[in-house]
């Protein structure tokens, strides 16, 4: 082949992106590319993988390496610089590795369609990597938010803390934690679904299953629910075109 490109992350079978990639090139006609899953053990095994694949143009990057690759890169892109975590990366004709976030493109532009007047301020479930491109994406829609986790600091709510006016007031809510995802999809992470109404949308970055524990339970309190799928999408079409030009502004 050619080009080759790739997902490193950790037990990766179920990736949405070989099988989207895949049928991309299909339908381009495009025979001299080919997208690889590298399941990684540790991100310290990142140096043989690029030893031993001398023909690739690009990676994307998944959990749980978003935050622990960016010390393997040579440079970052303004916005992946901000956000602290790398999802894509561009590697030159020479050989050097540029890391953007194209994660907080997809969500914006996924779930700007769906606020109305009122959705002013937004609870994101989890800490990790993925919440860093959520929080970038909210400040540029200009919303409020708060992030909601397992353990107590400053600037973060427990679930438990989740009361019935707090809901009321934070009718956006993003799960970006793996809670729910196939196999364990009777899980869900552990917010105050009983306070959703009509006027919540809950967006669950998990696209398999397709419908999450925690989206049935929104939809039966009327509120608005959307998966990662279409996030997924767009953050692939924009790695895309960043892998195939000599330079791209962010």
């Amino acid at each position: 082949m050619d080009k080759r490109y790739g997902l490193i992350g950790k037990n990766i079978d179920y990736s949405f992106s070989r099988a989207y990639f895949a049928e991309k090139f299909e339908k381009l006609k495009n025979k001299n590319s080919e997208y690889v899953n590298f399941d990684l053990q540790s991100i310290s095994e990142f140096g043989d993988l690029l030893e031993s694949q001398k023909n690739l143009r690009g990676l994307n990057v998944t959990i749980p390496y978003k935050q622990s690759i960016i010390p393997y890169l040579d440079s970052l892109s303004k916005k992946a610089k901000a956000i602290g975590a790398v999802n894509t990366i561009q590697i030159t004709k020479s050989g050097k590795l540029k890391g953007y976030n194209t994660d907080w493109y997809g969500f914006y532009y996924s779930l700007k369609p769906l606020l109305k007047f009122h959705h002013k301020r937004a609870l994101i479930l989890g800490t990790g990597g993925a919440s860093k491109a959520i929080e970038y994406a909210l400040k540029k829609l200009g919303l409020k938010y708060t992030f909601v986790s397992r353990t107590k600091d400053a600037n973060t709510l427990l679930y438990s803390e989740l009361t019935e006016e707090i809901m009321a007031k934070y009718t956006l809510i993003i799960n970006t934690t793996p809670v729910g995802t196939f196999p364990n999809v009777d899980l869900m992470p552990e917010v105050a679904v009983e306070y959703l109404s009509e006027r919540h949308i809950v967006y669950d970055l998990i696209y398999n299953p397709e419908e999450t524990a925690l989206m049935k339970a929104a939809k039966l309190k009327g509120a608005k629910v959307k998966n990662g799928y279409e996030m997924l999408v767009l953050q692939a079409e924009k790695a895309y075109k960043i892998w195939n030009k000599p330079f791209v502004g962010d």
